[in-house]
C-alpha cells in the first residue's frame, strides 16, 4: 500500500518529520526549546517595527503552509495571564491563522519590554525585503528605545559603524525622499548624495530631477558636486573677466569683425590665446575669408 505524503497535514505531519523537538512550555522556556502553542492563545506584537505586510506575500505564505506545515517556528514570551505575545514572526503568525492551523510552534522566550522590542527589531532588520528607509527607522528606534549609542548597536546587528551611519542619516532628508526611496523611485546611492546637500528645497529639487530625467547615482553627483562647489565656477569667471582693458576692447573689435563668439585668455606672466567661435561650415568660411583679406593686406 502506498505510504500517504503528509502534505496538507499541516502542523502533526511537519513536526513528526522535522528537526524540532517540542518540549511542554515551561521546560522550553527555561532550554530554549520549542514549544508547540495554541494560536488563539497569542497576542500580537505591540512593538512590531513593521507596519506594511505584502498580501500577495502573505497568500503564498499561507498556501505554502496548507501543504507543507511550518519551517521556521516564531518566537514568542510568556504572559502572567498565561497567555503569549509575540516577539517575531507575525507573517508566518498570520498566514498559519489564514490556512486553518489550530496550533503553531515556538520559541518561548523570557523577555521584559526592552528585550523583547531589540530581539523584534533585530529580527526585523534581518529580512531581505526591507527598503533602506524601514531598516533606518529600526536603527533609530533601538538607539532611542533600547538606550543603545551607535557603536553598540552596530554590533547588535552584525555591521561596522559606518554602515549604521549612513542608513541613520536618511532619516534626515525631507519625507518626499525617503517616500521615494522606499517606492524604489531612486536607490539608496542617489539618497547617499542628496544628503550631502544641506538646503532641504534643493534637495527636493535635485531629487525630482533624477526622477524625471531617470539620472545615474554617477550624474547625481556631478550635479550636487556643481551645487556644493560652485566658487570654483565663480572662480573662472573671476579669471575670464579679470583682462586688462585693452584686451577686453580689442576682444569686442574682433567680435564685431568677424560676426562671432571671440575669446582671450592670458595668464599674470602675459602669455595666452585668441579663439574664434564658428557654429557652421558657412560661418567658418566666412572667417576663413576676413582672415585671408587681412593676409592680403
Amino acid at each position: 500500500m502506498a505510504k500517504k505524503s503528509p502534505l496538507g497535514k499541516g502542523l502533526g505531519a511537519l513536526i513528526d518529520n522535522s528537526k524540532f523537538e517540542t518540549k511542554p512550555v515551561e521546560e522550553a522556556i527555561s532550554t530554549g526549546a520549542v514549544a508547540e502553542i495554541n494560536i488563539k492563545d497569542i497576542e500580537l506584537n505591540p512593538f512590531q517595527p513593521r507596519e506594511d505586510f505584502n498580501e500577495e506575500s502573505l497568500k503564498e505564505l499561507t498556501e505554502s503552509i496548507k501543504q507543507h506545515g511550518i519551517i521556521q517556528p516564531i518566537t514568542v514570551r510568556k504572559l502572567k495571564n498565561g497567555k503569549f505575545q509575540l516577539i517575531s514572526g507575525e507573517r508566518r503568525l498570520r498566514s498559519s491563522k489564514d490556512a486553518g492551523l489550530k496550533k503553531i510552534i515556538a520559541f518561548v522566550r523570557k523577555a521584559d519590554d526592552t528585550a523583547m522590542l531589540e530581539m523584534a527589531l533585530i529580527e526585523n532588520i534581518q529580512r531581505e525585503d526591507l527598503n533602506a528607509v524601514e531598516i533606518a527607522v529600526s536603527y533609530q528606534r533601538l538607539i532611542d528605545e533600547c538606550n543603545l549609542t551607535q557603536d553598540q548597536l552596530a554590533t547588535k546587528v552584525s555591521k561596522n559603524r559606518t554602515t549604521v551611519t549612513n542608513y541613520l542619516r536618511l532619516l534626515k532628508l525631507p519625507a518626499e525622499i525617503q517616500s521615494g526611496i522606499q517606492n524604489k523611485l531612486i536607490t539608496q546611492g542617489h539618497a547617499k548624495a542628496l544628503i550631502t546637500i544641506e538646503d532641504a528645497k534643493k534637495q527636493v529639487s535635485v531629487y525630482e530631477k533624477i526622477i524625471s530625467e531617470k539620472l545615474s547615482v554617477r550624474e547625481t553627483e556631478n550635479i550636487i558636486r556643481e551645487i556644493n562647489f560652485p566658487v570654483k565656477k565663480d572662480l573662472k569667471k573671476t579669471a575670464k573677466n579679470n583682462l586688462p582693458e585693452t584686451y577686453l576692447t580689442f576682444k569686442k573689435d574682433l567680435s564685431e569683425v568677424f560676426n562671432s563668439n571671440v575669446n582671450i585668455k592670458r595668464n599674470n606672466a602675459g602669455r595666452g590665446s585668441i579663439s574664434i567661435s564658428f557654429t557652421s561650415d558657412e560661418e567658418f568660411n566666412k572667417i576663413k575669408k576676413l582672415l585671408s583679406r587681412i593676409k592680403e593686406k
